[in-house]
């Protein structure tokens, strides 16, 4: 039923963290499989846990092109109707993948989402709650929760589980950071949604980080600039459009 799209170079740094995360899907209850984008990694290098796994696929590339571009490229051998993006340092809660596909299937909305957590060294955790409320979500509508490009962003990228359908219409945007904004928003005002109040990622917080990198700052500022554009002037192209079918 689901598809979780991880890109990674496999970093001798991250080997045990994406360990971690693929041990957080085997405790998940419901059908899943991943497709793992290496991002000009030797294949050779991926844990043998993932190898010896058949729900796991790889995705070679010939040469490193980036979050972005491997995760899209990888979108392109999805083959379930529901799809999440995550991170190859990261987990997911136990229930995250039962608890948002029983909402999607009972409601039929395009995309469900939950809160995350900060996961720190120690093994303790820190809830984030998104700027967006609990509840149903007309498409478009949380992107009122992102006024300007630097607040908080109005929700958690790969906190969503989504149509396939919705990713391919709303993929990874063309940045080298931020990317993940345009796919949340670009989901999000496709279609309506649905954020349970739960956690259902884990943030792995640690040195290695891109976003505790000393070169983050320089881009983050015009990666949301163009995020934020991107979600309103989709949301108002949409309603234009709208307005104009109905006469």
């Amino acid at each position: 039923m689901i598809t979780v799209v991880i890109a990674t170079r496999l970093r001798e740094d991250r080997l045990g963290y994406l360990a971690a995360m693929h041990a957080s899907l085997t405790r998940q209850t419901v059908p899943w499989e991943a497709v793992i984008a290496l991002d000009g990694a030797d294949p050779a290098r991926l844990p043998a846990p993932l190898a010896a796994d058949p729900r796991i696929r790889t995705l070679a590339l010939p040469r490193p092109v980036g979050a972005a571009c491997a995760r899209n490229l990888a979108l392109t051998h999805v083959r379930t109707p529901y799809l999440n993006w995550a991170d190859d340092d990261d987990e997911f809660t136990d229930d995250a993948m039962a608890v948002r596909l029983s909402t999607l299937e009972a409601t039929g909305v395009g995309w469900c989402a939950g809160w995350s957590e900060d996961l720190h060294p120690d093994g303790s955790t820190r809830l984030w709650r998104c700027p967006t409320p609990p509840g149903r979500h007309d498409a478009g509508d949380v992107m009122n929760y992102w006024a300007r490009p630097q607040d908080t962003i109005p929700i958690g990228p790969t906190t969503i589980l989504a149509r396939t359908d919705l990713v391919r219409a709303a993929p990874m945007g063309g940045l080298v950071q931020g990317e993940d904004y345009c796919a949340a928003v670009g989901v999000a005002v496709l279609a309506p949604g649905i954020l349970l109040g739960r956690p259902v990622y884990r943030y792995r917080k640690h040195p290695g980080q891109m976003t505790q990198q000393a070169s983050y700052d320089q881009l983050e500022a015009a990666a949301r600039a163009h995020a934020h554009g991107y979600g309103l002037s989709l949301r108002s192209a949409l309603r234009t459009c709208g307005s104009l079918a109905r006469g």
